[in-house]
């Protein structure tokens, strides 16, 4: 086990919320509204499985905040799991397709 927590979101591929990301009343993070996967699942962005994030990638490699995306989640040093920049990461790390 890990000192870690893992920032998995554990949501419903039935909720669909902007940008797949918790609402939130803070204006800085507005930038996320121009993301490509603004219209897709939580359950999408931040999955695990490299074939669930399949749409997610796709919608990065046309994404105009794509670079923002990753260097404000920051994903190798967050233990981040899902998508950010266009890669699937697990734990922090780049999971190979």
């Amino acid at each position: 086990m890990t000192d870690q927590p893992s920032a998995t979101a554990t949501t419903s591929t039935a909720t669909r919320r902007p940008l797949a990301f918790p609402s939130t009343p803070n204006t800085e993070l507005d930038w996320r509204r121009e993301a490509a996967c603004a219209h897709l699942s939580e359950h999408s962005v931040f999955t695990r499985v490299p074939a669930e994030a399949e749409p997610v990638l796709r919608a990065c490699g046309r994404c105009p905040i794509r670079k923002r995306c990753e260097a404000v989640v920051d994903p190798s040093h967050t233990w981040f799991d899902g998508v950010s920049g266009g890669r699937l990461w697990r734990n922090g790390r780049e999971v190979t397709r």
